[in-house]
């Protein structure tokens, strides 16, 4: 049986109203999607620091060569890499046979000639006496002038002889000292305290000092590390003597070391057409974990803020020399307001003026707002 135009009517009428209220939820639904899709960022609250990042080698700031002053053959190493030693403490020993003997010899030689000098001052002392008697004898005519000069040059004889003697003597003790120092050379001795990092030498070898003292070993002190630091001329104007300073290295756990920069030196290394310069400083090292040639991971603090409102440099759009960020109110509403920027990491920015702990912020990524969507007066449109 068909429908009556009444019954007809309402049917179409409420399929109508279907339809216009599933177009309508689409629209609010949809809506809502997408403006839960737009970017955003929340102002945040904690600490922020500006950084200058760079790599750095770590070496000790104390270290010796310790060489041979002194050719021979090593006989004895009484250290290896790693071992701790003390200044003054015997590390190792050069085949001393040919130096014992010369310092022998020089002794023997030094006793021969002290003899040798008591008998020609005793000579002398007789030279001198004859030739006192010589001058009585000749006031009483008992003898010739020619015998008293004659006693006159054998006594000036004697002490030429006794000053000649006494020369003597006085350089084979230069010689002796010598020989004794050489005799020391061969106990090579720690002089500084501090830990083996290298041996250079082996036990049984011949080293020749004739030319250059050869290296042995190196000795460091490892309680206190240099960094030496390569900073690239972009970022060289930016450090600041004094400035603290932190690094990492690999494996290091989370584990920071802090320091303060000491200097920048002037004169640059050149790496693949990059312009470096080093910028070294100290820190301490009391458990022994930084070691020689490691790798740092090197920050130098350039600013710092504690405790401050931040936002990602995202949010932010720079004009001149100001700033702005959009607003994105609860409602949907977007507000542009002016801010004032302080420390800014290139990735978080410390907000000084214009924004609330909490307030959601639009990322500059090209997010489109809610259609039809209130804005405030001077929003981006």
């Amino acid at each position: 049986m068909a429908l009556s135009k009444k019954k007809k009517w309402a049917v179409f009428s409420l399929v109508l109203l279907l339809l216009v209220a599933a177009v309508g939820a689409w629209w609010f639904f949809s809506s809502s999607e997408s403006e839960q899709r737009l970017p955003t960022a929340k102002v945040t609250r904690g600490n922020l620091q500006e950084r200058v990042t760079a790599t750095g080698t770590l070496n000790p700031k104390n270290y010796v060569d310790v060489g041979a002053q002194i050719s021979g053959q090593l006989v004895h190493l009484h250290v290896e890499v790693g071992s701790e030693v003390e200044a003054g403490q015997l590390l190792a020993e050069i085949d001393a046979r040919v130096l014992e003997a010369n310092v022998a010899a020089s002794r023997a030689q030094l006793r021969a000639q002290a003899a040798q000098l008591r008998d020609r001052k005793a000579q002398l002392k007789l030279a001198g006496q004859h030739f006192e008697r010589q001058k009585m004898l000749r006031k009483d005519e008992a003898v010739t002038e020619e015998t008293v000069q004659q006693a006159e040059a054998s006594f000036i004889s004697s002490q030429a002889q006794v000053e000649q003697l006494e020369a003597q003597i006085e350089q084979n003790q230069s010689s002796l000292a010598a020989d004794e120092a050489n005799l020391e050379y061969a106990r090579i001795l720690a002089p500084i305290s501090g830990t083996v990092v290298s041996i250079n030498a082996r036990q049984g070898q011949t080293l020749n000092a004739n030319q250059q003292a050869p290296l042995i070993l190196q000795i460091a002190d490892l309680s206190k590390m240099r960094v030496e630091t390569q900073v690239s001329e972009a970022d060289i104007s930016r450090l600041t003597i004094g400035m603290p300073v932190y690094f990492t290295t690999l494996g290091s756990q989370g584990d920071r070391w802090q320091g303060n920069l000491l200097r920048i030196e002037p004169t640059p290394v050149v790496e693949n057409n990059v312009v470096l310069y080093n910028a070294p400083f100290d820190v301490e090292n009391p458990k022994g974990k930084l070691l020689p040639q490691m790798t740092a991971q090197v920050f130098f603090i350039v600013a710092e803020a504690k405790n401050a409102l931040l936002v990602p440099t995202a949010a932010l759009q720079r004009e001149g020399k100001n700033y702005q960020a959009t607003i994105l109110h609860p409602d949907g509403r977007q507000e542009v307001r002016q801010i004032k920027v302080g420390v800014n990491d290139r990735i978080q920015a410390e907000v000084l003026e214009g924004l609330n702990e909490g307030e959601a912020l639009l990322l500059q990524t090209g997010a489109v707002a809610k259609p039809g969507a209130n804005r405030m007066p001077g929003m981006i449109r």
